[in-house]
């Protein structure tokens, strides 16, 4: 069974109540004034991390969005982030709060670099554990990954914000 078929038959649920609240910590619970956002050099960004590139609205800075149009948008782009995700996942083994931690992690970073991470790769051969880790850390295990911005000079920069996600989502996804 593939995990379209979990999905289908209700064993993995998308847009998760958990996966929505964990969204609203890191994203911007209640953020209805589109906004610049400085992580990502500018990009207008409202409600729980939308952008130009998920919704199917224009997201301009300075535009209010209602409670009601976000709660729709954000449940568009979860389900479908989610369903590009569940084409990367072969290992059929994945439990809501991995599959909740990775949707996470493409909804911060964009379904193919979720995809085409070292943390699915290992999820996929099986090894949850060790992909689950690696959501935040490095092969080291010492150094963070996934919580660097470049800035406009081109430095990579470390944000602890980013890297409390990563931690967050790596508790999440070994649940």
């Amino acid at each position: 069974m593939n995990l379209r078929n979990k999905i289908a038959i209700g064993a993995l649920v998308l847009a998760s109540p958990l996966l929505v609240q964990f969204l609203g910590k890191w994203e911007g619970e209640g953020q209805n004034v589109v906004y610049a956002d400085k992580l990502a050099r500018g990009l207008p960004t409202v409600c729980k991390g939308i952008t130009r590139h998920t919704s199917p609205y224009p997201v301009v800075v300075g535009d209010y969005w209602s409670a009601e149009r976000c709660a729709e948008v954000e449940q568009l782009v979860i389900e479908k982030g989610q369903l590009a995700l569940a084409d990367c996942l072969i290992n059929q083994e994945i439990e809501q709060e991995t599959f909740d931690a990775l949707s996470s992690h493409s909804h911060n970073f964009g379904v193919p670099s979720t995809c085409a991470s070292r943390a699915v790769g290992l999820i996929n051969a099986g090894r949850i554990a060790e992909g689950c880790k690696a959501l935040a850390w490095a092969p080291d295990g010492k150094t963070p990954v996934w919580a660097y911005v470049t800035d406009d000079q081109g430095q990579k920069l470390f944000v602890r914000g980013l890297h409390a996600r990563r931690l967050e989502e790596a508790e999440l996804c070994a649940k």
